[in-house]
């Protein structure tokens, strides 16, 4: 699959029309002379102005709105990248390479964060890396509506769970008597809405959302929150940590417990080595551990942390350490090794794979390498190299593994799919313009920063952009890298994927600003035309806050929906929203 002489890239996120002959792997092209369209606003989101053309354009911040809870946060100081992109896979902010230490292995944790403020967007253009066969080295608020089964009623706000630190007012809060004011027969209700605590002036992280069958848990700035998921009270006693919490354990173990990690600090620059167990459903806290520090250069200011079976990975910008999950004790590290390779970002889950930077300093030798590990010992059960030039950017899925790589220096991009033993067993080759909703690191990779998107064993579930409000999700075949099938979003709005549950897709369409509710929906995976059926549709007069969720984690449990925030901005003029939940 390779671009066509003459012709633009279907607006990036991608295969072009007609693709041409298959090429040796990471065969250079020329990208055409002129990009791809402009693309739409992200997903629901109110009044983004234009922006550069190109997938990878640069964007004013998504801050940018006025503060409060019907908007989305304004631009934080929180050392977040500037411009982050709505929807698809991005790159570093702004394009470039995301790791800091490529090819400057002396370059300080510092320089390397404010370098990532500045550098400007580029244009991708979708290639294909060739098909080797593995032979070849290529706070809690208010209760809105528990009983309101008249569509009128509503309640009153409860008294806050929890305010804050306390470091200040956090302005007046949300007023959300009208949220289920004149709903219609059908739709869902408000069930619950929490305002966040209040954060600091330079912002917080607000990561996570984790769902059971009793309690929905949230993190937010210094403190861990559960509340019941029908009624929205508080299901244990709020968790309040000495600094920030940084990162989390993106899904639980089979046992229904987290890990936390926060900073030892409130400062930006404490390093983000304090961990902690906890039990979503009771709230006991269970072992701790600080992480260890790590060689030159290879930093703890951002981690990352996923679990596999019984082991949590723990991943620094240069190295990671795994830990027994249940007890807390160290199991192994993974470091340096090999041509100067180093491990700079991990994905856990029905496997463990690590993704490396190697030839470290060497401009023409660079390359990454990608390894499934064993999550028990830490040795790698294959190593498959990539060609120079190539960034693996995103785990799209890992069983299947399905990776999302990209060329800055080609302009070009790249959907594979690999077997078992890390061999290729297909590359995208579909014409259109993707757009999963992808979060960049800050110094070690986020490899699993995509929501959106979702695979089973043979086929792989894509949003397309939404250019005219509806957009599609595309069923991709992992053994040709063809589509199956795509089905239209019901509404007016961009269609993302959120799980495949009993041979069905899961999906959210989202709300428009001041409009329409979104919609839970559903189809088969099997079938050339699968059948959309709805299963909740949010009620129309809590819309404009619904579509204000920017940032954000959602989940659909047991016939309930929840949108939570993932970034606080500190804000004073109002109290900022962390969470609603919808239900019948």
């Amino acid at each position: 699959m390779t671009q066509p002489p003459n012709q633009p890239p279907q607006g990036g996120f991608g295969a072009p029309q007609n693709p041409g002959p298959q090429q040796p792997y990471g065969y250079p092209q020329t990208p055409p002379p002129q990009g791809p369209p402009a693309p739409t606003p992200g997903y629901g989101y109110p009044q983004q102005p234009p922006a550069q053309s190109g997938p990878y354009a640069q964007q004013l911040g998504p801050y940018a709105q006025q503060p409060g809870p019907y908007t989305p946060p304004p631009q934080p100081g929180y050392a977040y990248p500037q411009g982050q992109y709505p929807g698809g896979p991005t790159p570093p902010s702004g394009g470039g390479s995301k790791n800091p230490f490529k090819g400057k292995p002396a370059l300080a944790v510092g320089a390397a964060v404010a370098a990532l403020l500045v550098i400007g967007g580029t244009v991708f253009a979708v290639t294909s890396l060739g098909d080797d066969g593995g032979k070849k080295e290529p706070v809690a608020k208010e209760s809105a509506s528990n009983d309101a089964d008249d569509p009128k009623t509503s309640s009153s706000p409860s008294a806050p769970v929890n305010p804050g630190d306390g470091s200040g007012g956090g302005g007046e809060d949300l007023d959300i008597s009208d949220l289920n004011e004149g709903r219609k027969a059908g739709e869902a209700k408000v069930l619950w809405y929490k305002s966040a605590p209040d954060a600091p002036g330079s912002g917080a992280e607000a990561p996570g959302l984790w769902v059971t069958d009793k309690v929905a848990v949230k993190a937010a700035y210094k403190q861990l929150f559960a509340f019941d998921v029908q009624s929205g009270d508080p299901a244990w006693d709020p968790i309040e940590f000495k600094g920030k919490i940084c990162t989390v354990t993106p899904e639980p173990t089979a046992d229904g417990r987290i890990v936390v990690a926060s900073k030892r600090g409130t400062s930006n620059d404490s390093e983000c080595d304090q961990l902690q167990q906890i039990d979503l459903d009771t709230g006991k806290t269970g072992w701790t551990a600080e992480l260890e520090k790590g060689a030159l250069f290879d930093s703890n200011i951002s981690v990352g942390l996923s679990v596999t079976g019984d082991t949590l990975m723990v991943g620094r910008s240069q190295s990671g350490t795994a830990y027994d999950v249940d007890t807390g004790k160290k199991l192994w590290d993974k470091k340096e090794y090999g041509q100067s390779c180093y491990p700079g970002g991990f994905a856990g889950g029905a496997r463990l794979v690590a993704v490396s930077s190697c030839a470290v300093g060497s401009e023409d030798k660079q390359h990454d390498e990608v390894q499934e590990l064993d999550p028990k010992t830490g040795k790698a059960k294959w190593t498959r190299k990539i060609p120079k030039g190539w960034r693996v950017d995103h785990v799209y899925s890992l069983n299947p593994l399905v990776l999302y790589l990209s060329n800055e220096d080609e302009k070009k991009w790249n959907i594979s799919a690999f077997e078992a033993d890390g061999s290729t067993r297909s590359q995208l080759d579909i014409k259109g313009s993707f757009k999963p909703d992808c979060d960049t690191g800050i110094i070690s990779r986020n490899l699993q920063g995509c929501s959106g998107v979702a695979a089973d064993a043979d086929t792989l579930y894509l949003p397309t952009e939404a250019k005219d409000g509806a957009n599609e999700i595309v069923a991709v075949n992992l053994s040709t890298g063809k589509e199956k099938w795509r089905v239209k979003s019901p509404a007016d709005a961009a269609m993302s994927a959120v799980r495949i549950e009993n041979s069905k897709l899961i999906a959210y369409v989202e709300s428009t600003y001041g409009g329409e509710g979104g919609q839970i929906v559903s189809f088969p995976t099997t079938g050339a035309k699968p059948k959309v059926t709805k299963l909740l549709q949010m009620p129309d007069s809590a819309a404009k806050i619904e579509s204000s969720f920017y940032s954000k984690a959602i989940d659909y449990v047991d016939g309930r929906f929840y949108i939570s925030t993932t970034l606080l901005t500190g804000v004073d003029e109002s109290k900022e929203k962390l969470m609603l939940a919808y239900g019948k």
